[in-house]
């Protein structure tokens, strides 16, 4: 029969806890690995539901293109010492392969999906994790993908092109990375968004008392033309291509006779708002 330290260490191999709550593990399981690993999971799920009050913004972006089928996924942490580790990135990897396995609809039936995976990893890192977003993108035996990861998966792109043609579909994912489009084209600004727009435009050009007692038919030609400029910045097609440094986006895809059906990026941690640490604070608090 293996030892106690024999059993400590296997268990450990297993699943990353630390060894004082392998033994606590094993000691309530009455020596059973197995049972022990499902008590560490327990105790896990425990651990994640503590740390609801903590912030998961750090973490990785991802991409998986297998065939016609392609996700693109956002998994947080903590800190980003984490994020960098090896069991961090094997938990994105396995993750996206499991919600495209399953073919999840939403991240609600992807998290249930992916449960235990979370479950586990909890136990080993120590810290919340949360599965924040994805998107699975299909295409058909024309059409190409493209993607690109930057900074080790602080940004993932992927891109879906009308025409297959790798070597453009990942200079338009380099483009997407570094540029941060928000819509392909004018048509796919959501009516709402040019509405909030010219709201703000149209109160600025009243309160501009160089434009005081301009006749409203001016305001409104000077409120279009603001709106048409920063939306414009927003526009994939618009935008000067990076790799290119003259021509648009959209005068480089006429020439190569073809189009940017969709595309996804993910900005790790964008719109979470991260935790400030007051570092002396956690040294007194620590101290008393």
């Amino acid at each position: 029969m293996a030892s106690m330290i024999e059993l400590i260490k296997e268990l450990r191999d297993r699943t990353g806890a630390g060894m004082m709550d392998c033994k606590r593990a094993l000691e309530a399981s009455n020596s059973d690995v197995d049972k022990a690993i499902d008590w560490l999971r327990e105790k896990g799920i425990a651990k994640a539901q503590a740390k609801a009050s903590r912030i998961a913004a750090e973490g990785l972006a991802g991409v998986i293109v297998k065939g016609d089928t392609a996700i693109i996924a956002e998994v947080n942490c903590e800190t980003d010492f984490v994020s960098k580790g090896e069991k961090f990135h094997r938990l994105v990897d396995d993750t996206m392969e499991a919600t495209l396995k399953a073919g999840s609809k939403s991240i609600e039936e992807a998290k249930e999906v992916t449960q235990s995976l979370f479950t586990d990893a909890t136990v080993s890192m120590g810290e919340k994790l949360d599965y924040r977003r994805f998107d699975i993108v299909k295409k058909s035996a024309a059409q190409g993908f493209g993607s690109y990861i930057h900074m080790g998966g602080k940004i993932a792109t992927l891109v879906l092109l009308e025409k297959e043609d790798a070597e453009l579909a990942k200079g338009l994912a380099m483009h997407i990375a570094a540029n941060a489009p928000k819509y392909v084209s004018e048509s796919d600004i959501p009516a709402d968004v040019i509405e909030h727009e010219k709201a703000i435009a149209l109160e600025t050009a009243k309160a501009d008392p160089k434009l005081a007692g301009k006749p409203e038919q001016m305001l409104q030609g000077i409120v279009a033309g603001k709106v048409k400029k920063i939306l414009s910045e927003s526009i994939l097609l618009s935008q000067t291509y990076l790799l290119d440094g003259e021509k648009s986006v959209a005068q480089v895809l006429k020439e190569k006779g073809n189009t940017v059906v969709k595309f996804v990026r993910y900005a790790v941690g964008e719109g979470i708002e991260k935790r400030q640490d007051n570092f002396a604070e956690e040294v007194m608090k620590e101290i008393k």
